[in-house]
């Protein structure tokens, strides 16, 4: 193979590329040693890469930069990752005592936090998903404040000026959230800017920010930015995640809860 050291480099940076790729994650010093180059020129070529949008940068190395797909309505989503979700649920519900005040969001996740809460006694949740609203309405013991706005059909939640008006009026001692795409360097990202407006009020609310996702989420940019990983108290996700990806969200703060 020919010296890296004597490539290009855009074909030197085209190789570390590839060898991302190939690995999904890769250290600084992994990527010296293979490519026989220093570590300083190993941090330039990612600089150069991260800049590009082609990888994700952590301490210490970098990682394959995914792009979260085009997210299918709520209802064609329900079966997808779906036992990770129904364990993400029990754990999420676990946090949750009785006596308290939460907001659900919207999404499959919080879904079946919500059907894990039908139990619960002197509950209050307060939410803007209708799938919630209905799994909720029947259970005796919890109280459902549900707020208005425009409707957004796809995920069956209501968004918009009306309910950011609403979200001012109440507090929550935990906010529970579901999210698109998670990015140690790029935050919560969504694919819709309107919600996100509304998502960056209802983070407001709560004292206490839990994030329930499944390993498709993780590592992965969208196109609306919503808020840094540190917004995160807790976040709850499956055995699939990557465990660099845990470590990343350990070392800015984040609890992560693994089920």
């Amino acid at each position: 193979m020919e010296s890296t050291q004597t490539l290009s480099s855009y074909k030197r940076q085209q190789n570390l590329l590839n060898f991302i790729n190939r690995r999904h994650r890769a250290t600084v010093n992994e990527m010296a040693e293979h490519f026989s180059v220093s570590v300083a020129t190993v941090r330039r070529d990612l600089e150069t890469l991260a800049g590009q949008n082609v990888i994700r940068r952590f301490h210490g190395g970098a990682m394959t930069a995914q792009k979260a797909p085009p997210e299918s309505p709520v209802l064609q989503r329900e079966q997808e990752q779906n036992e990770e979700k129904k364990r993400i649920g029990r754990a999420a519900a676990d946090l949750i005592q009785d006596g308290e005040t939460v907001f659900l969001g919207s999404g499959t996740t919080v879904l079946e936090i919500a059907r894990n809460l039908r139990s619960c006694q002197n509950l209050t949740v307060i939410t803007n998903s209708l799938l919630v609203i209905n799994a909720l309405t029947d259970a005796p013991g919890v109280e459902v404040v549900a707020l208005g706005g425009m409707l957004r059909r796809s995920e069956m939640s209501m968004i918009g000026h009306i309910t950011q008006q609403a979200l001012a009026e109440v507090l929550a001692d935990k906010v529970i959230i579901g999210v698109r795409a998670l990015d140690i360097e790029r935050g919560l990202t969504n694919d819709y800017l309107p919600e996100t407006m509304t998502d960056r009020a209802i983070l407001k609310i709560g004292g206490e920010v839990i994030v329930a996702a499944d390993h498709s989420k993780c590592g992965r940019v969208s196109t609306a930015f919503l808020a840094p990983v540190t917004a995160i108290n807790t976040f709850i996700t499956d055995t699939e995640t990557p465990s660099g990806f845990v470590e990343d969200l350990k070392t800015q703060g984040v609890k992560v809860i693994i089920v």
